[in-house]
């Protein structure tokens, strides 16, 4: 346990971990006490976030950018399904969906725009493997058309009722959980060494021991999860204080604060020249939402909700992630980078937040 003890001392933003028990004790003492909860919760996953970032770079050091990248995502995407079995048990299924169209695009554009302005102010011009990440970019058009389908069928005239799309929905959840085992087995057995790294990157720190980080990355997970759970139950009622809409809340704010700990990975590797770990993350968790998250929680709404849920999405949704899937496919092509088209990236993710803040809460 030293190097993990030796981090902590040595780096103040760790510091910020005495928050994590706060944010627990404030929970269970001040449960009412919303916009405390909210900040508490959000200095709390900061630090947590830092931690899983070196675990993260202590793993891809030994199995490669590629492997770190998958499982970084995995692990994060863990608080996005904690965050959303928690709503699918209450019926809130429009929060669900909220939550996963929201994390996609999210991670699509936020993260991989902003690892590519981050790596770019520090390196001229960055080098990734084009073959994964026009893969990844594929598998999210394909997540895409499949959640669009159920959307456009509901609004043309003589639209079926609700058994067709709950039975279309099962059908293509079926569909997406098939293909993303078959892209894994694909990246990483069958064609594997068309997914090495581009760039060897800096050597940083020396990495912490692979049984140290594996478990690190688990404990810090659950704890990111947890602390994740008292966000969202505060962040309504927060957002109220702050004067933000509800669909604002829900695309923007509970998505980032969600992918904090993957987004602290990225932008470290894409800082280190590791680009292929940053675009790894980013789009890995976004096609890992739309294609398992996703379709998984449609299957266990049979067992866990009310009623069964669908993969239909408002229209607006729709045409958001259709965007955001559509600018990775642009952008990643060349297999280079620089910073100006992080930029151009994180415009069209302000286009769309600027949008969702200025809507009418009724809107939302």
């Amino acid at each position: 346990m030293s190097p993990l003890l030796k981090e902590i001392r040595h780096n103040p933003l760790l510091w910020l971990l005495v928050f994590v028990p706060l944010v627990f004790a404030f929970h269970h003492l001040r449960s009412e006490s919303h916009t405390l909860l909210f900040l508490l919760s959000v200095l709390a996953i900061v630090p947590l976030a830092a931690l899983l970032s070196h675990a993260t770079e202590s793993v891809a050091a030994k199995t490669g950018d590629a492997v770190g990248g998958l499982l970084n995502a995995t692990l994060g995407n863990l608080t996005e399904l904690v965050i959303a079995l928690a709503a699918l048990r209450a019926g809130q299924y429009m929060l669900v969906k909220a939550s996963i169209a929201g994390a996609i695009v999210t991670n699509t554009l936020f993260m991989l725009g902003a690892s590519f302005l981050l790596g770019g102010l520090k390196h001229h011009v960055q080098e990734f493997n084009r073959v994964s990440a026009r893969l990844q970019a594929a598998l999210l058009f394909l997540a895409t058309v499949a959640l669009l389908i159920p959307s456009a069928i509901s609004k043309v005239d003589s639209a079926p009722g609700a058994l067709f799309t709950h039975k279309l929905s099962v059908g293509l959840s079926l569909l997406l959980i098939a293909t993303y085992g078959l892209s894994m087995l694909f990246s990483l057995k069958t064609h594997r060494g068309l997914f090495a790294s581009a760039e060897s990157g800096e050597a940083g720190e020396e990495p912490w021991p692979l049984g140290l980080a594996l478990a690190t990355l688990a404990g810090v997970t659950v704890l990111v999860a947890l602390v994740s759970e008292v966000f969202v139950e505060s962040v309504q009622k927060a957002a109220e204080s702050f004067g933000m809409s509800q669909a604002f809340v829900g695309f923007i704010v509970v998505a980032l604060v969600g992918g904090a700990a993957e987004m602290a990975s990225a932008f470290s590797g894409a800082r280190k020249n590791r680009l292929d770990l940053s675009v790894g993350i980013a789009l890995g968790s976004a096609s890992q939402i739309a294609l398992f998250v996703a379709p998984v929680l449609v299957l266990l709404s049979y067992g866990l909700g009310p009623t069964p849920m669908d993969l239909q999405f408002w229209p607006g949704a729709v045409v958001m992630m259709l965007i955001a899937t559509m600018t990775a496919s642009l952008v990643t092509n060349s297999g280079r980078s620089t910073w100006f088209v992080g930029v151009l990236v994180l415009m069209v993710y302000g286009v769309f937040a600027m949008t969702l803040y200025l809507l009418p809460p009724s809107a939302g």
